[in-house]
This record gives structure tokens, C-alpha cells and sequence, in this order.
């Protein structure tokens, strides 16, 4: 089939949270954290700046470009902001609020694809698609789990964003905390 996600491929990814109004993953001003590019939250448009909500997937396991992106397959996700926006990363830890409700990480843009071991690598699952022969294709729910020391935690939205943005982003020790915000909808960009 023509249609499963492809490692190459761009793409955006809408957040689950409120029925769809999570927003969509987005890197969004400079980050403090060391070795940090851009701070990473949601924002309402998937393009609200030139390339800020467009990521490229890559493998983090050596799969060539074009090969077709399967449940559970360990990945890369850059940012395309300015050409190079970074890869989604974990950094540093996730603020005192979010740690009441499980929060684990801090997530931002790194210039490297593992800044420190596994921080950059994402394990990523599709609740389920059509056909199920564990292919993903645009519009199947994701969630996307960190392999930082082992278990890094799901990539969710938690709090309010920065200026610009709509939620915070970081990682959660369970996958669907409250109100799907762990959820991720495949959009090709």
C-alpha cells in the first residue's frame, strides 16, 4: 500500500487532549536547558512558524529511508524550524506541577540526535490501524515513549505553554493520564 508512514517522511502530530484541542507539536523560542536548542510545547496551527510543526521521522534503529514505519519501532523525530530545528529530546526535569501527576521530563530540541543516551529515541506505537499488519499510516493515534535510562515516559501536554504556544510539553509515567493528552494523531505535513 501507498499510504503507510515511511521513514523520510514529514509530518505533524496532533495532540489528543479535549477532544482534539491539544494542539500540535511544536518547537517554540530558545531553550535554557543545557545542551538544548528550542523549547518544545504545542501551538493551535500546525505551521505557526515556518517549519516549528513539521518533524521528519527517522530510525533510530539503522531501517533505511523510504522503509515503512511499524509499531513499536524505535525512531528519530527533527524539527524542520530554520532547516535544523533539532530532534525531540528529553532534558532536564519536569516542573513541580507536573510531577504531582506523574511527570517525569522536560522535553525540548537537541542538536543531536542523543544528547545524552537514549534521550533523543522514541518508541512509537499506534493504537491500531487499517489493515493491522502493524504499519502506521497518517491519521492513527500514537503515542510516543522515551528510552532515557530505560524508561524516559510518554510524550503528553501538561500545563500551559509559553508565549505563542498553547500547552507544555514533557513526559509522563502513564501513557493516558487524563483526557487523552498522551495521544497523538499522524498527519502528513
Amino acid at each position: 500500500m501507498a499510504n503507510e508512514l515511511k521513514y523520510g517522511d514529514r509530518i505533524h502530530l496532533q495532540n489528543a487532549y479535549n477532544d482534539w484541542a491539544g494542539g500540535y507539536l511544536d518547537t517554540n523560542g530558545h531553550s535554557t536547558d543545557g545542551g538544548a536548542k528550542y523549547g518544545v510545547s504545542t501551538a493551535e496551527s500546525s505551521a505557526r512558524g515556518a517549519g516549528t510543526g513539521t518533524w521528519e521521522i527517522l530510525s533510530a534503529a539503522g531501517k533505511a529511508t523510504g522503509t515503512t514505519v511499524a509499531s513499536g519501532d524505535l525512531i528519530y523525530l527533527r524539527n524542520l524550524y530554520g532547516g535544523d530545528g533539532g530532534y525531540l529530546d528529553t532534558n532536564g526535569h519536569a516542573s513541580s506541577d507536573q510531577k504531582t501527576v506523574g511527570g517525569k521530563f522536560n522535553v525540548s530540541t537537541s542538536k543531536d540526535k542523543d544528547r545524552a543516551p537514549g534521550t533523543g529515541r522514541w518508541r512509537i506505537f499506534a493504537q491500531t490501524s487499517t489493515p493491522g499488519d502493524q504499519s502506521i499510516r497518517p491519521g492513527d493515534v500514537i503515542h510516543l515513549w522515551n528510552t532515557y535510562s530505560e524508561n524516559g515516559g510518554f510524550l503528553e501536554t501538561n500545563g500551559h505553554g509559553p508565549t505563542g504556544g498553547k500547552y507544555d510539553v514533557c513526559t509522563n509515567a502513564y501513557y493516558n493520564r487524563a483526557q487523552n493528552v498522551a495521544g497523538w494523531k499522524l498527519h502528513r505535513a
